[in-house]
């Protein structure tokens, strides 16, 4: 049976990192208002705990998002499938990633999603042509983890 997973990424404003990679993933960003809601009334988290991101509450330092086919919890917003979690870390990004994320485009849409993803706020690095292999771009999201365009 396979295990199921999500994909946590360290950020410095994981509602923001989230946002973008939302919008270059086409994902929704969980909305897990309704749950904070629930444990706030019920004493068992503080306000200290709760920040408010695109007129929403959500978990201070925590954001995530998920594949819009994927089933969710109503409740929670969280999602039962492909997600990727973005968590606030006090140190900053400080070497190459070890993991990344690979954007593949449509046929004939590769310029149209790198200009996308820059729209977005992500920046070129480094164009690889890999002859037979293919030909890719190394970009960074708005907090400066690589990720490949190909």
């Amino acid at each position: 049976m396979a295990l199921s997973w999500k994909l946590v990424i360290d950020s410095t404003n994981a509602p923001v990192l989230a946002d973008f990679w939302a919008a270059a993933l086409e994902y929704e960003v969980e909305d897990p208002s309704a749950l904070i809601e629930q444990l706030l009334t019920a004493g068992h988290i503080g306000e200290e705990t709760v920040t408010e991101h695109r007129g929403r509450k959500t978990f201070r330092g925590y954001a995530a998002i998920r594949h819009p086919e994927d089933p969710f919890n109503e409740i929670s917003g969280v999602g039962h499938g492909r997600r990727l979690l973005f968590q606030d870390v006090p140190e900053g990004k400080s070497g190459k990633n070890r993991l990344h994320l690979d954007i593949h485009s449509e046929p004939d849409g590769f310029d149209k999603l790198l200009a996308k993803l820059e729209d977005l706020g992500a920046t070129r690095v480094r164009e690889v042509n890999n002859g037979p292999a293919g030909h890719w771009w190394i970009m960074q999201d708005p907090e400066g983890n690589e990720f490949c365009v190909a």
